[in-house]
Formats: C-alpha cells, sequence, structure tokens
C-alpha cells in the first residue's frame, strides 16, 4: 500500500503542471532566500493567495517548493557576501564566508547546497517515520488536551522568539488569541467583537494577517540597510573534492538531522535555532575544534543539514496535531486547510496516503533545489545589486494581490493594511510576531476544546490536575513562568547556602 502511495505521487510529479510549477516554485524560493530581509514565512505566505483556485495538489506542490527553496537559498549571499539571506543562515556565515575569502566560494556554496538537500532528505524520512507514532498519542488528546497544547504552543514560542524578554512573546501570542476570538464563535455561531460590522461575522482571514504581519516590517526595515557590493570572483564548484569532504562527514550529517527535526517539531523554535545547535554540536564532537570559525568545512555541513532538517520537523506536528512549528508552517497549515485538506489526528485514517505526499514533494523540491541551486550560484548574488527602490514596490504589490484573491474583498486589503501597520508598531517595540500569528492559528481550537471541555465536565477544573497529559502541560507551563520571573534564579543563592552550612 505505501508502494502504491509513493507510486501515485511520482506520477502527480512528472506531469508537465506540476513539474514546471515545482521548478518554478523552487526558484523563487530561492531568490527570497538570497535577498536579506525576505523570509521563507513572507514567500508562502505571498505565494498562498496567489495558489487559490488551482488544484490542491499543485497548490501544495508549488508551497513546499517555495518553503525548500526559501530555507536554502541563504547559503549562497552566506558565504559570498557574509550577507545570511535567511536568519537561520548566519550560522552557515560565520566558517562559510571564511571558506570563500579564501577563494573557495564554489565548494562552499556546493557542501551548503548539498548539506541542505541531505538535511530536507533527513526531514521528509523523518516525516513518514514519526508522524504515524506522533499521531497515535494526539488519538489520546481530548478538549482539555487540545486547549492546553494550544495554550503551551503560544506561551514557548513567546519563549523562545522574544530575544530574552518572555513577557513579550506572551502578550504578542495574547493578542493574536484575542485577533481569533473575532466572528461568529464556533459552538453557538454568537457574534464576538464584530460591533455590527458584516465584514467581520466571518472573521479576519488569516492570509491578510500573515502578508500585513510579515511583509510590511521587512518592506519598512529594507529600506533601513545600506546597499552591499557583491565581491568578484569566479565560482568553481569543485564537486569531486566536496563529494569527498562530505563522504567523511556523515556522522556530522546525522546528528544535525536529528536535531533540525527534534527542534523542527517544539513550536515555535525555528530554523536559526536548529542552525546554530548542530554548528555547536558539531565543534563540540569534532576533533578539529580550533578550525571552527576559521573556514571548517565541517560547520557550514552541520548549520545547513540541521537547518534544512527543520522543515520536515516543523510538518510533523502540523500533520498530526494541527500545530505549527514555525511561522512558515503556520501559514502552510493555513494553506493546507484553504485547500481542503484537515491535518489533526484524524488525517492518517481520512488521508492515509498524505504523509507519503508530502515525504516526496519534500523530496522532489530538495533535489531541485540542489540542481538549481548549483546552477545559479553565479547569478543569483546579483539580486543584491537590484535596487530596492524598485524590488520594494514589486513587493507590495504582491502583498496586495495576494490578499485580494483570497475572497476577491477589498476588505482583505484592508486588514492587511491594518495589520501592517501593526507589524511595524511590534516590531520597533521588538515584540516577537510570531507568537502573535500563532495565537491566531491556534486561537479557534483554543477556545472551542476549553469551551467543550467546561461543558462536558459542568465546570469544573478538575480534570486539569487529574488528566496525566494535561498534567504535563500544566507543568511545563508553570516552569515558564517562574522562569520568567527569575524564581530558579533567586532560589541559587539560598540552596546553595544551605549546602555549603551543612557541608
Amino acid at each position: 500500500m505505501a508502494l502504491q502511495y509513493i507510486l501515485d505521487t511520482l506520477y502527480q510529479l512528472v506531469t508537465p503542471v506540476n513539474l514546471l510549477t515545482l521548478v518554478l516554485a523552487v526558484f523563487f524560493g530561492l531568490l527570497v532566500g538570497v535577498l536579506p530581509g525576505l523570509t521563507s514565512t513572507m514567500a508562502i505566505a505571498l505565494l498562498t493567495g496567489l495558489t487559490y483556485g488551482i488544484s490542491s495538489e499543485t497548490a501544495i506542490l508549488s508551497l513546499i517548493g517555495v518553503y525548500v527553496g526559501a530555507i536554502s537559498g541563504g547559503v549562497q549571499t552566506a558565504i559570498l557576501l557574509n550577507i545570511p539571506g535567511t536568519p537561520a543562515a548566519a550560522a552557515t556565515a560565520v566558517d562559510g564566508y571564511k571558506i570563500g575569502q579564501r577563494g573557495e566560494a564554489g565548494l562552499g556554496i556546493f557542501l551548503g547546497n548539498a548539506s541542505a538537500f541531505l538535511g530536507t532528505l533527513f526531514g521528509a524520512v523523518c516525516v513518514l517515520v514519526l508522524t504515524p507514532l506522533l499521531s497515535m498519542l494526539s488519538l489520546k488528546f481530548g478538549s482539555w488536551e487540545f486547549f492546553l497544547l494550544a495554550v503551551f504552543g503560544v506561551m514557548i514560542c513567546g519563549s523562545l522568539t522574544s530575544g530574552g524578554d518572555s513577557l513579550k512573546g506572551w502578550i504578542s501570542g495574547l493578542i493574536g488569541l484575542f485577533v481569533a476570538q473575532i466572528g461568529l464563535d464556533a459552538l453557538n455561531s454568537y457574534p464576538r467583537f464584530t460591533f455590527g460590522s458584516m465584514a467581520l461575522i466571518g472573521g479576519i482571514p488569516l492570509i491578510p494577517i500573515m502578508i500585513g504581519l510579515f511583509g510590511f516590517p521587512e518592506i519598512v526595515s529594507s529600506f533601513k540597510h545600506q546597499e552591499m557590493k557583491a565581491i568578484k570572483q569566479v565560482i568553481d564548484l569543485r564537486v569531486k573534492k566536496g563529494l569527498s569532504i562530505l563522504k567523511g562527514k556523515f556522522p556530522t550529517v546525522f546528528r544535525s538531522g536529528f536535531l533540525g527535526v527534534a527542534v523542527g517539531i517544539i513550536p515555535g523554535v525555528g530554523e536559526d535555532v536548529a542552525g546554530w545547535l548542530s554548528y555547536w554540536a558539531a565543534k563540540m564532537r569534532s576533533k578539529k575544534k580550533e578550525e571552527f570559525g576559521k573556514g571548517s568545512y565541517e560547520g557550514v555541513i552541520a548549520a545547513e543539514t540541521g537547518i534544512n532538517a527543520t522543515i520536515g520537523g516543523n510538518l510533523i506536528p502540523v500533520l498530526t496535531l494541527a500545530v505549527p512549528g514555525s511561522t512558515s508552517s503556520a501559514v502552510l497549515l493555513a494553506a493546507l486547510w484553504l485547500h481542503g485538506f484537515r491535518p489533526g489526528p484524524l488525517l492518517l485514517s481520512e488521508s492515509p496516503g498524505f504523509i507519503y505526499t508530502m515525504s516526496m514533494y519534500l523530496v522532489a523540491s530538495a533535489l531541485v533545489m540542489l540542481l538549481l541551486g548549483l546552477l545559479i550560484s553565479r547569478y543569483t548574488v546579483k539580486m543584491l545589486k537590484i535596487d530596492k527602490k524598485i524590488l520594494m514596490p514589486i513587493v507590495f504589490v504582491f502583498c496586495a494581490v495576494g490578499s485580494f484573491v483570497i475572497d476577491n474583498s477589498i476588505t482583505s486589503v484592508y486588514m492587511m493594511f491594518i495589520f501592517g501597520i501593526l507589524g511595524v508598531l511590534l516590531a520597533a517595540m521588538k515584540y516577537p510576531a510570531a507568537p502573535f500569528l500563532l495565537g491566531v492559528v491556534l486561537g479557534p481550537m483554543a477556545d472551542s476544546n476549553l469551551r467543550r471541555a467546561l461543558v462536558l465536565s459542568d465546570g469544573s477544573l478538575t480534570p486539569l490536575l487529574t488528566r496525566p497529559l494535561c498534567l504535563i502541560f500544566v507543568i511545563g507551563i508553570i516552569l515558564m513562568i517562574l522562569a520568567q520571573l527569575k524564581v530558579f534564579d533567586k532560589l541559587k543563592p539560598i540552596i546553595f547556602k544551605k549546602k555549603n552550612i551543612t557541608g
């Protein structure tokens, strides 16, 4: 049966329309990854709006393609210019730029792209292996568990994306949860916070929120950065030497792939954490620690493998729990809903072949990314020379079009502007946008499950402490709050003082 699902997906992939779509999507993703400031989240959000109305298979394939391309595209400028095209590529730039400076830019780009391919491949395998296991666990989830999972996801996202100030991340997430309550409630269809406006009865569409929240701040911030000149050197890929280097680094690839998938499963952590964690682990295990930071091949391999393995890791909670592992996968989750798919505990029973389809899409996207990344490596860096006065208005037009085509309503464009301004304000005040988006995505799940759970328990909160999974989530939430209040830091002197006295 599994072989049949794989063959069916391969048959879909080799159709001319889907092949062309995949190549164009990956190419677009690579360009987004090359340009500093533009992210995979923004690329997927823009493309989601433009895929409305086309076949669901082609739409999801294009979104996976742009996702893989955008994550891996940052390696080009990280090595050539020391400008990470994506935040995650900062880990790659540490050694990648030094490799480029000593005249081996082509070799560095080959190692980066090949490692990105292997990381994505590792993530695709984990989607096949881990999704059924996590899906079996998710079947044990009831209303209380899903409510706490939503709260826990928003809180951990707020903690890990706030730059050390978890309170700001939580406030951002709470605002997102509030925005998700606008419109008719899921149980009784009672209008909430609509203020009599018919435009708000159906709630605020997710795509305009995403485009405004992530598109506008990047458009505004791009004008603050000074233009950088590309270094002039011949790009010699040196494939044979690159393959020989990779051959001896498979333990690093496997370890970094595992770390990337593990980080991807955790809601809200992101590719940049996976990149730095994989880089650190490789350095700790390496016999040549002194080479790290001075142009280590292993550093580039570890970072890129870990970064791209998170793509598969991010998809696992999306498919099994309908909980996104990152902002990019949150947009992808919205796209799945938009095109008629129902991620969650029942996905494997309703669409048993879907995880095979997603895995094969990842593998195909990774292969196209590898080929295109190597072919265009001589030219992608020239994208940095495009005047932002020309580029950013084009991006802005795509933002408006992507919002409008969701429901052919100018109201969605207005919403994009409103949340775009809000996104700029959040960025200016150092409030992360990721928890906000996660709150909007998980808000309906948290609201409906909490109310349903209270009805079933006659208003009692006892199940929070009597159900094992609930208790795990409650303890995790309490520990996060205590950590923010620095309770553990205050207890350390007391504990150590007592130890000294007893000693």
